[in-house]
């Protein structure tokens, strides 16, 4: 193999940016190349004796899409296709501890955020059992009534209300990426040419509830089947943990303030992390509200 087939192949694995997004780029390696140097090195490139593998890594310095924010040329695209990412992350949800939890417990979420604040949140597994969200009593649904907590009217707190059981283990999900995405689209809001909220709602399916690993792995099988997606390598959830972020475009006609849901996977598990913004760092089962693992 001569330089320019390590040239190709390098090339076709990892991609080429565009001429206008390269000239920065192409400036600073240039330039560095010729710094403290004689002008009639401008050959350098062939008179530095760079071996075989040093050229491909040069190009590579210049072509390729993932260290792209790292020479100026914009926000680095992941190389990976979302499908791919996405299916590998049902594949890794459907390997996770399958044991339920019992019907007296809480599901414990801690979630950290970006900007040093932390969510803690106790769900009651079978939802009719009191909750809370940090200091916030949640009412669980007993019976079809639930009591009315945090009321600004007084004579209106512990009272009863109609509801429905909200529980946390989600048993009633579907099992298969099609009946899943069919249920996605059927969620109150959700629409079909606004991929943003369908990104929002598998947002909270997979972070503060817990699902069955079938339904989990359902969940993004189905969300790979989604158009219009885009992988993005070196993100970082709210915690800083690195990894790989699936981005779900914002909606048609929305504000120019709104901002896309991007989910973050381990690049190498592809366990599902947070987004760019939170991070679940805990999520386990425990047995009264308060309580933490």
């Amino acid at each position: 193999m001569d330089e320019l087939d390590l040239i190709r192949e390098r090339a076709e694995t990892v991609g080429f940016a565009s001429a206008d997004d390269l000239a920065p780029a192409r400036e600073r390696l240039l330039a560095a190349a010729r710094g403290g140097r004689p002008r009639r090195t401008r050959r350098w490139f062939w008179a530095a004796g760079a071996t075989t593998i040093g050229l491909a890594a040069a190009i590579t310095a210049v072509v390729a899409l993932a260290p792209a924010d790292r020479i100026g040329v914009g926000p680095a695209v992941a190389h990976a296709d979302p499908v791919k990412v996405l299916t590998a992350a049902a594949n890794a949800a459907l390997k996770a501890p399958a044991k339920p939890p019992r019907p007296d417990q809480f599901l414990y979420v801690k979630t950290e955020y970006r900007a040093h604040h932390t969510r803690e949140v106790w769900f009651s597994v079978d939802g009719t059992r009191d909750g809370l969200i940090g200091d916030t009593k949640i009412p669980g649904c007993r019976d079809g009534k639930a009591p009315i907590y945090g009321a600004n009217d007084p004579s209106k707190e512990g009272t009863l209300e109609d509801c429905q059981p909200s529980p946390a283990y989600r048993t009633d999900l579907p099992t298969t990426a099609d009946a899943m995405l069919a249920y996605l689209y059927s969620r109150p809001g959700a629409q079909r040419d606004n991929v943003n909220a369908m990104g929002k709602d598998v947002l909270s399916l997979a972070d503060e509830q817990f699902l069955p690993p079938a339904a989990y792995a359902a969940l993004f099988a189905a969300a790979a089947k989604v158009p219009g997606l885009t992988a993005l390598d070196h993100v970082t959830d709210g915690a800083g943990r690195p990894g790989v972020g699936i981005t779900w475009p914002v909606g048609p006609g929305a504000s120019p303030k709104a901002k896309p849901v991007v989910l973050v996977f381990d690049a190498t598990t592809y366990q599902f992390l947070g987004t760019d913004d939170s991070a679940v760092t805990v999520k386990t089962f425990v047995d009264r509200a308060g309580q933490r693992p």
